[in-house]
């Protein structure tokens, strides 16, 4: 049987995901227009809205869906 692997964060969700997004356009912006640049693009906008997304769903004003 597989074992799975665990570790614990050192950095919260919202951490990871604001240098991943840094690190997607940093790297976006060393490149030429293309397909390579745009997935980069296209994920740090992602990661963006996961942070947007998170910090809502931590928010105290949020209430259960009725």
């Amino acid at each position: 049987m597989l074992t799975r692997r665990r570790f614990k964060q050192t950095k919260t969700l919202t951490e990871r995901l604001a240098d991943e997004a840094t690190r997607c356009r940093e790297e976006a912006r060393a490149l030429s227009p293309g397909r390579r640049r745009e997935m980069l693009l296209r994920r740090a906008r992602q990661d963006e809205t996961a942070m947007q997304i998170e910090a809502w769903l931590r928010s105290p004003g949020l209430r259960a869906p009725t």
